[in-house]
């Protein structure tokens, strides 16, 4: 039988847990979450950007377990928008320097309260929604004060599977964890 509990949940306490098991929509950060936070330009011009399998992943699992997925970014990009499309993200909000405030639209149409809410951040733009949401969560890479107000920061670094790690926390504090996991582990007996 595999075990089928994240190796960093030791670190995770009660209060992080309880948090994490309230969570009904998670908000995302691109530049430095679900990428590496470095811009790449062509010779030409154009932007290129690198997104983590394991993330796109985890936030499929974490949509199908009835999580609701919405990206909030300051930056305009085709790219961004195409991989919030493959993925199937419904709310992208971009160009978009106010998050709190992006994120307060966004919940005043799906009746949830501020401790049903996580966001991922790692810049000071992040800093008054991720302080808003429920549940704060950043990265290793991230600005220190942001670290410093988060109620959580991700072993893995931004663009490295970090947002697969905070994706993890909710499904397993929601115990929803293994019954994503399970067809895959069906497939490889």
């Amino acid at each position: 039988m595999t075990d089928l509990t994240p190796p960093m949940h030791e670190s995770w306490s009660d209060e992080l847990k309880a948090k994490a098991a309230a969570i009904r929509l998670i908000a995302l950060d691109v530049d430095g979450i679900m990428s590496d936070g470095r811009l790449y330009f062509s010779a030409t011009g154009d932007e290129l950007k690198a997104f983590n399998i394991l993330d796109g992943l985890g936030l499929k699992q974490l949509m199908s377990a009835g999580v609701t997925v919405a990206v909030i970014t300051g930056r305009r990009s085709p790219l961004t928008e195409k991989r919030m499309n493959d993925l199937g993200i419904p709310h992208l909000m971009q160009g978009r320097e106010d998050k709190k405030v992006a994120l307060q639209e966004l919940v005043s149409t799906m009746n949830i309260s501020p401790e049903q809410i996580a966001y991922m951040g790692d810049d000071l733009p992040d800093l008054p929604a991720l302080q808003y949401a429920g549940l704060g969560i950043t990265v290793p890479n991230g600005y220190w004060l942001v670290r410093q107000s988060a109620d959580y920061c991700t072993s893995a670094q931004g663009g490295y599977g970090a947002v697969r790690e905070a994706c993890d926390l909710i499904l397993w504090a929601q115990s929803r964890l293994q019954a994503t996991l399970q067809p895959y582990l069906n497939g490889a007996s």
